[in-house]
Parts: structure tokens; C-alpha cells; sequence
């Protein structure tokens, strides 16, 4: 009886995976197209049109949607040990890698930003894209007059999937949403190697699956190349898992306090590594518009602070949530638009925060 019931909540997941993939695409760039088809075009105007033109029913379904990945979530945490994360986690990275990444327009600028070097053969972080006038891709890239603006160690990883599309659109898209998918899933195997719980909790999240499989945001190589280190730190492999810290920092930078980390979880280094991430995201979230992807970077502590990870689950819900002005509304340009996602994130942190607050005696620890 319980193999079937965890069997339909699989399969339910895979159809809700499937479902949310294809709402994906009612948030398509008009002026994109991925592949010249006729059947494509019908899907395209079809899911453009219920996107675009009844937002209203649109935002229910997003609500729904993310509603269930939440629900899913929280009942493959709960039943952790009846189910094979890492089987779960290729189902969730194959069915998301047909999603489109309708709420950024980031996977683009890091595709333009690779064929910069791979296809026009000269250096993204001395040109941007509108040197290149006749590229197609200025229809639908946003942020086309900034230079490169990550580390180093993106740019190479990038260049992989950019050289394997031959300069093709759609085979430089997938390419790109593989690599995206193996860092997924390494960072799966990597926290799986040291708790199945733990494993099972960020191959199911839903803030990792919108912002890291869905939109691409580059945060996430740079938390699956922490979780790595932090694999074989604990697996006394030192100075290679902190290679690999050094990796991670050199996505964004914001991970580089992960060099701090110690085997020794109650370190006072370690216990600064995450108070430094912290105050970095406090310190971006006040001098600019506070986006949801940033928080990913939590998600590399999940070996040191899993309890208080698990009740930041009313905060993730809230990241995501705050979606709802673009998807109903449109636009983010708008300040209106702006100060609704913050609104919708500050009220979710603050409920969040005060329950940690009531609960704070009886826990007696969350790190």
C-alpha cells in the first residue's frame, strides 16, 4: 500500500514538473524563437497568448503551481528515507530542462557573454552586446550594455556548452540548460554522500528548482561547487575542497567566505563564513532591488545550518511568491510592480522571523 501511494505522489510530481515546464513558455519573449516549426509556432502563440493576454488566470496558475512544488516538497522531506534522492533529482532535472526561464532574462546574457568569445572571437569582459549590432539576440536580451560581470571561473564553464552549439540559438540553449542540470545533480550527489535528508531537501526545494533549473541562475554552480568542497572537507580532502570553495567564490564572489569553513561545525570560522553571506545579502538587499536568486547562496550551508534551513521555508515560499506582480502586471520597470515583490518578501521574512523567535526555546539549536 505504501509503495503505490509513494509511487502516485512520484508520479503526481513528474505531472506537476511536466505542467509548470509548460506554463514556463506563457512567459516567452515575443520576439524569440527557439525552433522554426509549425507545431512550435501553435505552442508558442498558444501559451504567449494565455501569458500575455489573461494574466488574471495566468498568476492562479503560477500560484497553484508553486503552490504544489511547495506541497511535494515538504512531503518528500518528510518521507526522505522511502525514496532514492538521486532518482528524484534526475527526474526533476530532465523534466525541468525543457523549461524556459520565464522569470529572468539571465541564461541569455551568459550565452551571449560566452559567444562573445567562442563565435565573434573577442573578450566579454572588454565588449557587450551591443557591439554587435546585427545580433539577433539584442531582440530579446536585457542588460545589453554592461561587459562581463562575473569571476573567473563562469566565463570557462560557459564556454563548453557555447562551443558545442556551433553558434546555433536553440543548440546553444540546451546546451546551456544541461550544464545548469549537471550542477543540479552534482550538488545532489555531493550533499547525498553525506546525508540522504539533506540531499533530499535541496533536490526538491522549490527556490532551487525555479531559480537555479528553470531561470539559470549562474548562483547555483556557485552552491553546488560549495556543497562539493564541503564534501571533501568533511572526507579529509582539505585542500581540494577548498579548491572548490575558490571555484564557487569565483562565480559571484559571494561564496568566498566558504573558505572560512571548518570540518569542526561548531567553529567560530565557520559560524563567520555563513554571518559574512548574511550580511552580504542584508547589504545587497538595501542598495538594490532585492531579487529572489540571491538567497541561493543560504543553500551552501545546509551542512552546517540544516535545521535553521528548514525553518526558513516560509522566507523561500515568500522569495518565490514575489513573483506575482510580473506575472500578473508585466513589467518590472514599474516602481509600483517593484515595491509589491518587496512587500510580499519583507511580510514573509518577518512572519518567518518571528516564529524562529517564539520557537527559540525549544530549539535548542539550529546550527
Amino acid at each position: 500500500m505504501y509503495i503505490i501511494e509513494h509511487t502516485n505522489m512520484v508520479i503526481a510530481y513528474g505531472i506537476t514538473l511536466v505542467l509548470l515546464a509548460l506554463y514556463s513558455f506563457s512567459l516567452l519573449d515575443p520576439n524569440l524563437t527557439i525552433v522554426n516549426t509549425e507545431l512550435w509556432t501553435q505552442f508558442r502563440n498558444a501559451m504567449v497568448q494565455f501569458g500575455y493576454y489573461h494574466r488574471s488566470e495566468s498568476t492562479i496558475v503560477y500560484l497553484a503551481l508553486i503552490g504544489l512544488l511547495t506541497f511535494f516538497h515538504l512531503y518528500f522531506l518528510k518521507n526522505a528515507k522511502k525514496f532514492q534522492v538521486m532518482r528524484l533529482a534526475l527526474l526533476t532535472a530532465g523534466l525541468l530542462l525543457f523549461s524556459y526561464p520565464f522569470l529572468s532574462h539571465d541564461l541569455f546574457n551568459y550565452m551571449f557573454d560566452a559567444k562573445i568569445l567562442t563565435f565573434y572571437h573577442q573578450n566579454p569582459y572588454l565588449h557587450k552586446a551591443t557591439d554587435f549590432a546585427n545580433a539577433h539576440e539584442l531582440r530579446f536580451m536585457h542588460w545589453t550594455h554592461r561587459s562581463y560581470p562575473y569571476g573567473p571561473t563562469f566565463l570557462p564553464l560557459t564556454l563548453i556548452p557555447s562551443a558545442l552549439g556551433l553558434g546555433k540559438f536553440s543548440i546553444s540553449f540546451l546546451a546551456f540548460k544541461i550544464l545548469f542540470a549537471a550542477f543540479y545533480l552534482l550538488g545532489v550527489r555531493a550533499l547525498n554522500k553525506m546525508n540522504a535528508n539533506w540531499a533530499m531537501f535541496f533536490a526538491t526545494q522549490p527556490l532551487v528548482l525555479i531559480e537555479g533549473l528553470m531561470n539559470n541562475h549562474n548562483d547555483l554552480i556557485g552552491v553546488s561547487l560549495g556543497l562539493i568542497g564541503i564534501q571533501l572537507l568533511w572526507s579529509k580532502k582539505a585542500l581540494l575542497g577548498r579548491m572548490f570553495f575558490l571555484l564557487s567564490g569565483g562565480i559571484k564572489y559571494i561564496t568566498l567566505p566558504l573558505l572560512l569553513l571548518q570540518k569542526n561545525q561548531s567553529s567560530v570560522y565557520t559560524r563567520v563564513s555563513f554571518g559574512v553571506v548574511v550580511l552580504l545579502l542584508l547589504y545587497l538587499s538595501f542598495v538594490q532591488e532585492v531579487q529572489p536568486w540571491y538567497f541561493l547562496s543560504l543553500f551552501a550551508f545546509i551542512p552546517y545550518a540544516f535545521e535553521l534551513m528548514k525553518r526558513l521555508q516560509l522566507f523561500f515560499f515568500g522569495l518565490i511568491l514575489s513573483y506575482y506582480p510580473f506575472v500578473l502586471y508585466g513589467t518590472w520597470g514599474e516602481s509600483q510592480n517593484v515595491n509589491l515583490k518587496h512587500g510580499v518578501m519583507t511580510v514573509f521574512a518577518i512572519i518567518n522571523l518571528a516564529i524562529l523567535v517564539i520557537q527559540r526555546k525549544k530549539l535548542k539549536s539550529l546550527w
